[in-house]
């Protein structure tokens, strides 16, 4: 399965018909040099097992400032459920000891939780489930209980922040991560609910929204800020939000829009509300791909990065930049995705000299994690791993990085047991 049919099969566990699923293509490089791999040191640091200690890790990994590891499989987890689990990888001398911290048991707790947890203001773990709570997914606070643990295993206490309630009331089904601004207040999407119902995807109900929660008297209170009419704003905004200096939000709309492949949006806050921006429009027909399904970054000069799974010259994906440009953005293509790869399967990673990361998921092969270095005007394109199945195959979360330049992430299967890995590359 592609990223968009792995979220679709999310999706389709148990509470929310299936979005379509994405193409993937040949295609081949457009204004880019290839050169072979440099020389990197892959290993995988943990193959999920299956069964209680979850299977299916699909969303990425977040890092303390301990150099833990966290991260979540999308089934899994209690006997009764499979609904999925939150682990944690704490260092251990020289290895990695595994801690399954929460399994879901799928009723008012959640369930299915596809997005990577974050690590919110107070040091503790923030999440969304896309089932559960009400029945439209939830977003959910880890914290280690206040007792000392004795044993090898600590499990962590959940606190359900908000439950979905499903349009036209309010979101439904959240499918990625939510993100802190400095006040604390967090925002994030669903992919259905919302107040409209009528040009949404292949005819599903709802066109899915954007989400403010904010601490209130001890609980969360949360907003609606916007509902994606499925015209020109597109909809299926699939991915998480990000936030520049000013307090704006800027994410993607999987579908819809004026050339009916997706959209780039902002979010401006203006007086009670919030207006919405559409920055750019996805256009089937052209070369710069279609159905942005990751997040979005920015650099340090307040340019935005991400990428389409899917379009582009050949049919397989693009990565893009756009560039502020008097009252609007302007498009930059940066590399259109060939041969038996397919586009970011993740949303892409900056490090200090503007190189940038990420994984690629494809139908012909069990995929790979790339770089795209900047070079007199173009993008050189190398490979950093190519996944044998064995070591895993299927990389669809985001990449992080650490202080030192280790790269960490996650597949969604392969490994010894074929429910997925952890994995790392020391430069």
């Amino acid at each position: 399965m592609n990223s968009a049919q792995r979220k679709s099969w999310t999706l389709n566990l148990g509470f929310g018909p299936a979005s379509a699923a994405l193409a993937i293509a040949i295609v081949f490089a457009l204004m880019v040099v290839t050169q072979s791999a440099q020389a990197q040191t892959f290993q995988v640091l943990y193959n999920i097992v299956g069964g209680e200690n979850g299977e299916l890790p699909n969303g990425g990994l977040a890092m303390d400032r301990a150099g833990n590891l966290y991260g979540t499989t999308a089934a899994g987890g209690a006997q009764s459920c499979g609904c999925g689990i939150v682990f944690m990888l704490k260092r251990s001398g020289h290895g990695w000891t595994f801690n399954p911290i929460y399994r879901f048991k799928g009723g008012s707790d959640g369930s299915y939780p596809y997005a990577r947890v974050v690590l919110g203001p107070d040091g503790t773990l923030y999440g969304t489930t896309g089932g559960g709570g009400s029945g439209y997914g939830t977003v959910y606070n880890l914290r280690p209980k206040p007792t000392a643990c004795m044993s090898a295993l600590c499990p962590w206490s959940e606190t359900v922040l908000y439950k979905f309630l499903g349009g036209p009331v309010d979101g439904a089904f959240p499918t990625d991560e939510v993100v802190f601004d400095r006040e604390g207040d967090l925002y994030g999407t669903t992919n259905r609910g919302g107040l409209y119902n009528v040009n949404c995807t292949y005819g599903l109900d709802y066109c899915g929204t954007v989400f403010k929660m904010s601490p209130s008297n001890g609980g969360w209170t949360e907003s609606l800020l916007y509902s994606f009419t499925g015209g020109d704003d597109g909809s299926d905004p699939y991915a998480g939000l990000t936030l520049d200096a000013a307090g704006n939000l800027y994410g993607t709309a999987l579908t819809n829009g004026a050339g009916n492949g997706g959209t780039v949006f902002q979010l401006t806050p203006s007086g009670s509300g919030w207006v919405e921006n559409t920055l750019y429009s996805f256009n089937r027909q052209g070369n710069s791909g279609y159905e942005p399904l990751n997040g979005l970054i920015f650099d340090s000069q307040g340019n935005l990065y991400g990428g389409t799974p899917t379009g582009g010259a050949g049919g397989a994906g693009t990565a893009f930049q756009l560039t502020p440009s008097g009252s609007g953005w302007s498009f930059n293509l940066l590399y259109s995705f060939f041969g038996g790869e397919s586009g970011p399967a993740g949303s892409l990673l900056m490090d200090g000299a503007g190189n940038l990361y990420g994984t690629a998921y494809s139908l012909y092969t069990n995929g790979l994690i790339y770089k795209l270095t900047p070079s007199n005007g173009s993008w050189i394109y190398t490979v950093l791993h190519q996944f044998k199945g064995q070591d895993g195959r299927g990389p669809n979360g985001a990449i992080i990085m650490d202080a030192e330049g280790n790269l960490y992430g996650t597949t969604f299967a392969g490994g010894a047991y074929d429910w997925g890995v952890v994995w790392e590359i020391t430069p």
